[in-house]
């Protein structure tokens, strides 16, 4: 008769074996046979139920180990470039195991996300506990969810927060990662669908009360993935940094520069001085100089910082916070140009001719030191004639130079025709505990259209230096619309009752004459927001394309290099291209330039969406209580699923669906954007005056739906005050014959 092992042998065994922990292994390690095999279940029980075995199918393990072979997620590089990985399940009571994935060169690539097949081994003496070598990838990136919890009795369920989805996400008790009903909660698809089709999660995070006032930019950062937290070697390297001393540079300090930002700025990264050209050669002429904040020589290439920055792409602003590219000891002080204060910078001098035409430039690596930090408004006061006692001193001699130089590019601009849209911006104004105090319109000034068009022109001569000097930059992109969204502008002009001419090579001047066409009349704002979507977007290349929209042939980003890595990349290259330095560009970015360029696209065009969607909330939460309110606007949108509406007052977006628009089917023409009742002949297009009831709002998505009482004045017909009964039963097929039968009646008539 075998002798029966103790508990603690079985676990010693499984520790020593975990490939070889079913039943039938540990019977076989110790010679348990026949009945005997009764009394190992019995103690294999308890330890399962004492908790320090954990039974997976039909084996046996440490439930604070992991399996020899498990499932694991890649987490993105660290600030070392080291690739960790997370379990996919972990039930220990100890802390999640860090595991460091060890790739090997006949490895598949995996991304961040990616879910694969891993053997592990535990480690001791390191800084992880366990590495893990690749067996085969098993799925692309998990599903994730941002919503609030609810709780169940078996677990909870997690109600997205997404306009868009329509299901929610069944969680088990053992996934809830112990949150709180009404919690804000991130989570991960943990398996096929349950219930009633739902999908399964696992909450992987806890964020807190939904409805705190703060919590709106924080759901965007969060369901957009922007890093908001900065790795210690990082914080650690920004933290080290002292002022740059002059060294070599150019000692500019005694030249009146001064910065002009946004009155809440957060940082200044630019500076700006003009003056008369005293060229004789140059009659009526004027210098411009613009220098920006030199952030090459704080954050060098494959430093801790440098990491960082490139993941984050830019700075993301919101309307309670920033999450900022770089640490704030960098962005809000030895990088910003601050008043008063030695900074250090990189600064190109600009002469243009009479007429605006920059006709030389000339970089240089310098010091400044700025003589005033101003805000737009009090800059256009004083050029105005209402200087306050901070500007008055600088009228004759820095304020009335800037702007004679910024009418010489003005003339400039007109000549060379670039995109002139005109899509006011709107401003939400919170008090101090993040309530909404007021949403309005930002006010345009020329002191905004004078910094504009100083930093384009810097940006040009940019792109133009490194081409001079062969080296290699990131170039800003901006090809011209594709056919198709070109027909779809035209159509939507013709509509509108003004023309865009076929047949010839686009330019900007085309697109112009269209928007002054509609100047002034009710299709302005229209005709502006459809040709801004007709644009394709633009995006950054190792190559020149040219700019279509500023009708420049070479641009490149040089002026904001503390929010964005496609400018500290042209940094760079300036750095190398003039030897200022070892600072420059290295041999890594140079081989990584296209990659580069991609990710910083990408991180852009998330940063646009988090803000986009934190302004929806925003103006969901500031409607939400004027819910019944009557509200005029205008169509900004047709669907199948029905119309869009953007507001006159606050700009916000709603959506009308389309089966509140009356008792009779509504055909859908996506070539000319409208629809038709089958039965009224009602039409509804892009552009039409509408008044509309609010129905609901819904901060936590930002979704606005709406109730369309009026079309240009008339009442809707068959429209809300008359569906206070059954809805009518609709024969889609007969409809849709009689609607096409009436849009033809309708065509020929205008014909």
């Amino acid at each position: 008769m075998a002798r029966i092992p103790s508990k603690a042998e079985i676990l010693a065994w499984i520790a020593d074996n975990p490939g070889l922990a079913a039943k039938r292994d540990i019977a076989k390690a110790f010679a348990i046979k026949g009945a005997e095999r009764i009394e190992l279940k019995r103690l294999l029980k308890e330890l399962e139920g004492e908790g320090t075995l954990e039974r997976r199918r039909r084996a046996y393990r440490d439930p604070e180990k992991l399996p020899p072979v498990t499932i694991l997620t890649v987490l993105p590089p660290d600030s070392d470039g080291d690739q960790f990985a997370r379990p996919m399940e972990w039930s220990g009571e100890a802390p999640e195991p860090r595991v460091l994935f060890c790739p090997r060169k006949a490895d598949a690539p995996v991304a961040a996300g990616d879910r694969i097949l891993a053997r592990v081994n535990e480690v001791s003496g390191e800084d992880h506990h366990y590495e893990a070598r690749l067996i085969r990838k098993i799925g692309t990136n998990p599903r994730k969810v941002l919503g609030i919890f609810r709780k169940g009795a078996e677990g909870g369920r997690i109600v997205p927060i997404d306009k868009g989805a329509d299901k929610e996400w069944l969680v088990g008790a053992d996934a809830t990662l112990g949150a709180r009903d009404g919690e804000l909660v991130e989570g991960e698809q943990a398996g096929p669908g349950g219930r009633m089709g739902l999908p399964r999660a696992r909450i992987t995070d806890r964020l807190g009360d939904p409805s705190a006032p703060k919590a709106v930019s924080l759901i965007a950062i969060h369901q957009h993935g922007i890093p908001d937290d900065f790795p210690d070697d990082a914080i650690a390297e920004a933290d080290a940094m002292a002022p740059a001393p002059l060294g070599t540079r150019d000692d500019l300090r005694e030249m009146a520069f001064i910065t002009i930002d946004p009155v809440d700025a957060r940082d200044r990264d630019d500076a700006c001085l003009a003056h008369a050209d005293d060229d004789p050669k140059n009659p009526g002429g004027h210098v411009v100089w613009v220098a920006i904040a030199d952030v090459a020589h704080y954050v060098t290439p494959q430093s801790a910082l440098d990491r960082e920055a490139r993941r984050r792409g830019n700075s993301s602003y919101f309307p309670d916070r920033v999450v900022p590219m770089l640490p704030d000891h960098l962005s809000g002080d030895l990088c910003s140009l601050h008043e008063g204060v030695d900074r250090a910078v990189i600064a190109v001098r600009m002469v243009l001719d009479a007429r605006g035409h920059k006709i030389a430039h000339r970089f240089v690596r310098g010091m400044i030191r700025s003589v005033a930090g101003l805000a737009y408004a009090e800059v256009q006061a004083a050029r105005d004639g209402a200087p306050n006692d901070r500007c008055a001193a600088l009228v004759a001699d820095v304020i009335a130079p800037l702007y004679a130089a910024y009418e010489a590019l003005r003339t400039a601009r007109t000549l060379r025709e670039p995109l002139d849209l005109d899509l006011p911006e709107r401003r939400i104004e919170l008090t101090e505990d993040g309530q909404i105090a007021s949403v309005a319109f930002r006010e345009r000034l020329d002191a905004h259209r004078l910094v504009e068009e100083f930093m384009i022109l810097a940006n040009v001569a940019a792109a133009e230096e490194l081409t001079r000097l062969r080296r290699p930059l990131l170039f800003r992109v901006h090809e011209e619309p594709s056919p198709d969204k070109l027909d779809a502008l035209r159509e939507v002009a013709e509509a509108s009752g003004f023309t865009l001419a076929k047949g010839q090579v686009l330019k900007t001047s085309h697109l112009n004459r269209l928007l002054a066409q509609a100047e002034g009349t009710d299709f302005d704002e229209l005709l502006n927001i459809t040709t801004l979507r007709s644009m394709p977007q633009a995006y950054y290349a190792p190559e020149n394309f040219g700019h279509f929209g500023l009708a420049l042939r070479s641009y490149a980003h040089f002026t904001s290099p503390i929010r964005r890595y496609s400018d500290l990349i042209v940094h760079r290259a300036l750095i190398s291209g003039h030897g200022w330095g070892d600072d420059g560009l290295s041999a890594a970015d140079i081989e990584m330039l296209a990659e580069t360029a991609t990710q910083v696209s990408e991180t852009e065009r998330r940063s646009m969406a988090a803000e986009r969607d934190t302004t929806d909330r925003y103006l969901a939460a500031y409607l939400a209580d004027r819910v019944g309110a009557e509200f005029s606007g205008r169509v900004s949108g047709v669907a199948r699923f029905g119309l869009f509406v953007k507001l006159d007052e606050t700009g916000a977006d709603g959506l009308i669906p389309i089966r509140t628009l009356g008792r009779e089917f509504f055909h859908f023409d996506p070539k000319a954007q409208t629809l038709m009742g089958s039965e009224t002949g009602t039409e509804i297009g892009i552009g039409r005056r509408v008044t509309v009831r609010l129905a609901e709002a819904v901060p936590a998505t930002g979704g606005l739906m709406l109730e369309l009482l009026e079309i240009e004045g008339a009442a809707m017909p068959g429209g809300a005050s008359a569906r206070r009964g059954k809805p009518v039963a609709r024969r889609p097929g007969p409809a849709r014959a009689k609607a096409a039968k009436t849009r033809r009646k309708f065509e020929r008539q205008r014909k």
